[in-house]
């Protein structure tokens, strides 16, 4: 069956060529189309209830909201952890799946156990909100809005600005950050509402009562139907102002007389600058699945047009634009691709010949675009993980065809046509070319089940290559075996029509210049028409002639006689000749094979020796392992921390006062493209500390065009050591699927104080711990709160109550909130708050309240008493446990994988102390009590995960790799030794590591293991493959031995030396713009992938050498081993 296909392939070679351009062209037009995003469509397995309540304490939120939340939830199916946060304010529960969980399921499961907690959570507090994190609805692009104007100009500028992308149809949510809500505060006198006797209780509902729709019905009465209303619903402040709140016979007081109304903004929490200009941001999501580049472009454009109808003064930004990077991707892989037909038609046209090169050439675009047509058919998009897997097969998906292609050259220089010899070619390879891709897929395939968010990023990777190294496989044995039966037919086609076609068209345009320098205007048509017709009619005579030309020239192309040689009969199968009188570099091969073959157990144990020499040389010098690479970042932040009760206007200043230290530092280098600055009461997923008050974003120029980003934020620190009274960090842009700092220790107990005490005792321990900085934790920030004791025995005296005292003391807070109403010129529900005037607003005027009793206005001192006491501070659980959490950061040169090592021997995690280079540490042993539980977790976590799957991978891999040589060769031998090469390889790639001085990344560098396993077994498959027949034709084993190496060692080192040279720009990290002809070296995006392609590399260098010299000398080894048994059984 094998046969038939080939031979009817060939024998129908228009069909195959017809559907070999479909999948060209329609492959070019799907990379076109497919969409492109920046990170995969990963669905982070993380849920969250955010919970809020204006005004509740920390301990109040954790009683009232949380603990019913957390009771309800922890029973959903699937949750890995429950984290919960307590603070005033609010509150939040936090589940944790393992990844891949079914999300759509979950998020039911989750909103109907909240729907039964509600009814235990206070009647004030809002409604509970379920949100589900994913990593394809993260901001695209955001747009910044600032200038000197009014806020409330801003914000309305932004409103219209929000409306107009949400029309885009890729848009998924253009949302507005920086924005104060509107309300409308009736601001009460205080002397009046005491004048009037004016009950608060009875202010909340009255204004309840007259501001609520009232459906009155319908009437038929015979004589028609009609609609009833009562207009009930406040639509304007004049509403509010003429809401009676008291009548006395014929007197009638309204809020007018004795309130203050007016429409403002919400109590400032925040501040937002960009560029040091005050700013309001819009944050745009794209919907999932769609293109970023189109969606971004489309934004830009709708942005530019709505901008021409703003005021002149206010200036539009844009940051954090995630289509730069994917455009650099896509940019590096059209250079890589490029690049790779370059080289490898630069090789093979030397090794080969022409008709080689473009063959092997045409291999690449066909296998790259049809492996795409395939992606874009399972309804993959192309994000930066896809972006390598197609530039890392750039150096795989050749292999094959290289092998068809140089046996058809031998086969040829032994004198077959070229019909026979490409036909010979793809029938004797294809089992073992289908061996070797099967290898190569059955290494990539355990990872499509790599577990944790690191395999939701990942998987792309293997499915990728997956699909390339198929459609490499049909081109190897389909397509090029025909297109190269066919070529002198195509190149006959193709010089009988571009030759005169471009003989034409130079005729053509050398009659338009000599007709343009005379003015014969008034004949143009003639000319015209003239020009045509000489042009067509040059064509003809120049197509008729060339013919017999091209025939001659394709024949002579498509003879075999001028490729016969000497050294491709001695190798033949058929020959008799001894494979040593071979000349050249082949021959120089053949005779140094033939010496080391009397010595094959030598070279084995050399080998072994090797092995365990680099090992061991990587323990002594190696730079230690680390969880992802260290990539040059486009962003970074400025943290800024103080302690104690600051205002929001105190917190402001602190910041300001950094922000102005970087502004300076930017009118001096120009490195940052936006500067963008938050500070006050403010919250950030990524900062735990509560002495948190504010952050100063900085979006980077290009990577080429600035300095380092370590040495500009060393800078930006040591300028603000001169402020007093602050703490300033440094933050990143992390590469990969980590978060968080690497060191986050995680300490739980159910005694909340002994917690406290002992995560202090801790977190001093470690800001004097060796090479550790940024030291942060989540313990209670110090500073004061004033809490209100209310003796209820004495208040009943007085006929009050907790309720109406609190309805009192929220008057000279945040307000007393009466309701709701919606303006004609609001999109949302606007609250109506009543609260005492700004100067009413202090905690002396608490202390004079006075509460409205059956026996009138009492004072609320008669039965209050105001005490300071400590800030409570947030309160975090973790599987209803109260937990701290302690981070850190380490030095720059320091590897977080040592420390995490050394933290696990001191707190007692480990009882293994940890060794660098051969010697193991003297670490001193922390004691911590033992009611507390400590876990080193976060990247340590993931790190963990990650290197225990890819053992378990690689594993599996080795085990099918096993599976495929022993239905193969159905020989144990032949497989482990294949199998022993792999393991082999592994001393290329700390041989790599060593030379490169580069860290074993778990993830990258173990995927490049992985990977180099599937690549090392093919040319090893094909060796053993050819011995195997050769054996059969040779009656000397050393011979057969001796001819199988001479004849794969120029495909040996041909795919060698084009997997490396597809690599080797990554390795290197240098990237070749062949359109704007420019060269860069050390880009961030060739940072992502070179300790993966630096392990390939160096790891299939080495596995060459064994592949020539190693495999042939164990084949030797084995033969002489079954002579020497013989012989024992014989004597």
């Amino acid at each position: 069956m094998k046969i038939n296909i080939i031979d009817y392939a060939i024998s129908h070679s228009r069909v195959f060529m017809g559907i070999l351009l479909f999948i060209i062209f329609s492959g070019a037009s799907t990379y076109i189309t497919m969409p492109k995003e920046s990170s995969p469509d990963v669905s982070i397995p993380i849920v969250y209830i955010s919970l809020h309540q204006n005004g509740i304490s920390a301990q109040d939120s954790e009683r009232l909201l949380v603990k019913p939340i957390e009771d309800e939830v922890k029973t959903v199916e699937g949750v890995k952890e429950v984290r919960s946060t307590a603070y005033s304010g609010g509150g939040n529960v936090l589940l944790e799946f393992d990844a891949g969980f079914d999300s759509d399921q979950a998020m039911v499961d989750i909103r109907d156990k909240v729907d039964r907690a509600k009814g235990d959570l206070p009647s004030e507090a809002d409604e509970p909100t379920v949100n589900e994190v994913n990593i394809s609805t993260f901001p695209i692009l955001s747009i910044s809005l600032s200038g000197e104007v009014p806020n409330r100009t801003l914000q309305d500028l932004a409103d219209i600005l929000q409306d107009d992308i949400e029309t885009i149809p890729s848009v998924l949510e253009a949302k507005i950050g920086g924005k104060r809500n509107e309300q409308v505060d009736i601001l009460i006198n205080p002397t009046a509402v005491d004048s009037y006797g004016i009950n608060l209780e009875s202010l909340i509902n009255i204004v309840r009562e007259n501001n609520m729709m009232v459906s009155a019905g319908g009437q038929d009465t015979g004589d028609g139907s009609f609609d009833i209303k009562v207009p009930g619903l406040y639509e304007t402040i004049e509403d509010v102002l003429n809401t009676p709140v008291k009548t006395s016979g014929d007197s009638v007081i309204t809020f007018r007389d004795i309130a203050e109304v007016k429409r403002t903004f919400e109590d400032r929490q925040s501040y937002a600058n960009v560029n040091g200009s005050n700013s309001i941001t819009i944050d745009v999501s794209k919907r999932i699945g769609e293109n970023i580049i189109n969606t971004i472009d489309e934004v830009k454009k709708v942005t530019s047009k709505t901008q021409k109808t703003f005021p002149e003064n206010v200036e539009i930004s844009f940051g954090n634009d995630q289509s730069k990077g994917i455009k650099t991707m896509l940019n590096s892989l059209q250079n890589n691709v490029i690049a790779a037909i370059i080289l490898v038609l630069i090789i093979i046209l030397g090794a080969l010949g022409v008709r080689s090169g473009l063959l092997v050439g045409v291999s690449i675009p066909g296998s790259f675009l049809s492996g795409l047509l395939a992606l874009s058919v399972m309804g993959f998009t192309i994000n930066i993980v896809v972006l390598f897997a197609l530039i890392l097969s750039v150096g795989l998906l050749v292999d094959g065809a290289i092998v068809v292609v140089e046996y058809a050259d031998r086969k040829m220089k032994e004198g077959l046509s070229v019909k026979e010899a490409f036909a010979n070619a793809s029938k004797k390879m294809s089992l073992p070319i289908i061996s070797s891709t099967a290898t190569t897929l059955a290494a990539f395939l355990p990872l499509i089940f790599w577990p944790g968010i690191a395999g939701e990023f990942m998987k792309y990777l293997p499915i990728t290559l997956i699909c390339v190294l198929i459609s490499s496989l049909f081109m190897a044995l389909l397509f090029v075996p025909v297109l190269g039966s066919i070529l002198n037919t195509v190149s006959r086609i193709l010089l009988q029509f571009i030759v005169p076609l471009l003989i034409s068209l130079i005729f053509y345009n050398l009659i338009s210049y000599g007709f343009g320098l005379l003015d014969l205007q008034r004949f143009s048509l003639f000319i015209t028409i003239g020009k045509y017709l000489l042009s067509f009619a040059l064509f003809i005579f120049v197509f008729i002639r060339i013919i017999p030309r091209v025939y001659k020239i394709s024949e002579s192309v498509n003879s075999t006689d001028k490729l016969v040689s000497k050294n491709a009969k001695i190798l033949s199968s058929e020959s008799n000749e001894p494979v040593l009188n071979v000349t050249g570099f082949v021959g120089f091969y053949a005779k140094l094979l033939n010496f080391l073959l009397f010595h094959p157990l030598k070279v084995m144990i050399s080998a072994l020796v090797i092995l365990v020499a680099v090992n061991y040389t990587y323990t002594q010098v190696g730079e230690g392992v680390e969880f992802f690479p260290d990539v040059e970042p486009d962003l970074a932040k400025i943290v800024v921390f103080a302690r104690g009760n600051l205002s929001v206007e105190e917190k402001k200043d602190y910041v300001s006062r950094v922000e102005n230290i970087i502004l300076k530092l930017q009118s001096e280098r120009q490195e940052f493209k936006n500067i963008y600055s938050l500070s006050g009461n403010v919250s950030e997923q990524s900062e735990a500390s509560e002495d948190f008050i504010g952050s100063i974003s900085l979006e980077y120029t290009d990577w080429d065009k600035r300095r380092k980003s370590k040495v500009i934020l060393a800078e930006i620190l040591e300028a603000t050591k001169s402020i007093n009274g602050i703490k300033v960090e440094s933050r990143e842009q992390q590469g990969g699927p980590g978060e968080g700092k690497p060191i986050n220790i995680k300490l739980t107990s159910d005694n909340k104080k002994l917690l406290i005490t002992e995560g202090i005792k801790l977190k001093k321990f470690m800001d004097n711990y060796p090479k550790l900085m940024n030291v942060e934790d989540n313990l209670p920030a110090p500073g004061i709160e004033w809490e209100i004791n209310v003796d209820r025995k004495q208040a009943s005296k007085f006929g009050a109550n907790i309720s109406s005292i609190g309805n009192v003391i929220k008057l000279a807070t945040n307000g007393l909130k009466l309701g709701e109403y919606r303006p004609d010129d609001s999109n949302e529900s606007i609250p109506l708050f009543l609260r005492y005037p700004n100067e009413g607003r202090t905690l002396d005027r608490i202390d004079n309240l006075r509460v409205t009793t059956s026996n009138g206005l009492v004072p609320i001192s008669n039965f209050v008493e105001i005490v300071p006491n400590n800030r409570t501070g947030n309160i975090i659980r973790v599987d209803s446990k109260n937990a701290i959490n302690i981070q850190a950061d380490v030095e720059p040169g320091t590897y977080p994988d040592g420390k995490v090592k050394e933290l696990e021997y001191v707190l007692g995690i480990s009882d293994t102390a940890p060794s660098w280079r051969g010697r193991t540490l003297d670490l001193p042993r922390y004691e911590l009590d033992n009611k507390v539980r400590v876990e080193l977790i976060g990247e340590n976590e993931d790190q963990k995960e990650a290197q225990e799957f890819l053992t378990g991978a690689f594993g599996v891999a080795l085990f099918l790799m096993l599976m495929i040589l022993l239905l193969q060769f159905n020989s144990f031998y032949s497989a482990f030794l294949i199998l022993f090469a792999v393991v082999m390889s592994t001393a290329g790639v700390f041989i790599g590591l060593i030379v490169t001085a580069q860290p074993f990344g778990i993830v990258m560098s173990g995927v490049g293991v992985i990977a180099l396993a599937g690549i090392v077994v093919n040319n090893n498959i094909i060796l053993i493959d050819t011995f195997d027949f050769l054996k059969t034709k040779t009656s000397n084993i050393r011979e057969a031995i001796i001819k199988t190496g001479a004849q794969r060692l120029r495909p040996v080192l041909l795919t060698t030396t084009t997997t490396v040279l597809g690599l080797l720009p990554m390795v290197t990290m240098t990237n070749v713009d062949f359109i704007s002809r420019e060269i860069t070296r050390g880009s961030p995006d060739t940072q992502w992938w070179v300790q993966l392609s630096t392990a390939i590399v160096f790891g299939l260098l080495f596995a060459t050498f064994l592949t020539l010299v190693v495999t042939p000398s164990a084949l030797m080894f084995r033969e002489n081993i079954k002579n020497w048994y013989k012989k024992k059984i014989s004597s």
